[in-house]
């Protein structure tokens, strides 16, 4: 598993780049990365064992790439992240599996849930920007006619990118030596 840490790392590194430059994170990234993750543990399993294990390493990575979409996607169809971070979740579950996929993702929203304020209060605007989150969480509880309008000026748009790259490294750094073939 340490080579498709390291693969996954990097992807990571080159997505953050690229959505730092660019906004987007590019399919032939995410998409070629669950390829990769699906066609490199099913070789991984051939060379190593038998048809049965190779066929074991795909379908954990297909379902690597499918529970790291799980709570993406409902952030996605709310519009809290792009489609490209979806993507690299999903790129990202399939090179590492479920388990150590999950834990990237989780590593990664944890390093976003502290980047984000940390940059709204750097730039004057973190308290706009919660108040117009509270709005927008009760909003749905009260009638019409006293709902707040949120002005697009108290919303604000975050590059995940080097916070799922950030996760990914911070995954390699806490099970790397372990991972490392004997």
């Amino acid at each position: 598993m340490f080579i498709f840490l390291v693969v996954a790392t990097l992807a990571a590194a080159i997505a953050a780049a690229w959505d730092l430059k660019t906004g987007r994170i590019p399919n032939w990234l995410t998409l070629g990365g669950v390829a990769l993750g699906v066609a490199g543990h099913l070789v991984h399993g051939f060379v190593g064992s038998d048809a049965r294990a190779a066929l074991h390493g795909a379908l954990l990575s297909v379902a690597g790439a499918l529970f790291c979409s799980i709570a993406p996607l409902a952030l996605y169809w709310k519009g809290g992240i792009g489609g490209g971070d979806l993507k690299l979740f999903a790129a990202l579950g399939a090179l590492c599996h479920p388990m150590l996929g999950i834990e990237c993702q989780i590593y990664a929203l944890a390093v976003a849930a502290v980047a984000a304020p940390a940059r709204l209060a750097y730039e004057g605007r973190l308290f706009a920007v919660l108040g117009g989150s509270l709005a927008l969480l009760i909003n749905p509880l009260l009638p019409r006619e006293r709902r707040r309008v949120v002005p697009p000026e108290m919303m604000t748009w975050f590059r995940l990118g080097p916070a799922i790259f950030a996760g990914t490294l911070l995954t390699l750094v806490a099970h790397g030596f372990e991972l490392l073939p004997p």
